[in-house]
């Protein structure tokens, strides 16, 4: 029996050491993820990716973290084309011409570290 529960224990510990991925989001949205991931920027711990609606569709926000400043968060729609960056030296909020901290609605947060 041993053997068994070090096995189950190992298991567990690489199923919850691994980074998930929402299952629900498009699959250009979790190969960006992973590209995110990869590219040096990306904040080692506090960065996300988050689901919103906005403009009658899901947009999705590459937030890198607070571990610079200035840094921008991308905001992607389901065809993965870019629709602009938030934040940045200019504390930028405008997406398609919109205000979007007002006209954005959370819907979930489909990554983190």
């Amino acid at each position: 029996m041993k053997p068994l529960k070090f096995e189950l224990f190992i298991l567990i510990l690489l199923l919850t050491a691994c980074e998930k991925i929402d299952n629900g989001a498009p699959d250009c949205i979790k190969h960006l993820v992973k590209h995110h991931q990869d590219i040096m920027w990306l904040c080692e711990k506090g960065a996300s990716v988050n689901q919103y609606s906005f403009q009658n569709q899901f947009v999705y926000v590459f937030d890198p973290g607070t571990c610079g400043a200035d840094m921008q968060a991308p905001v992607y729609n389901e065809s993965c084309e870019l629709l602009g960056n938030l934040g940045g030296f200019v504390g930028n909020l405008i997406i398609n011409g919109e205000q979007f901290d007002q006209k954005a609605t959370f819907i979930k947060t489909i990554w983190t570290n």
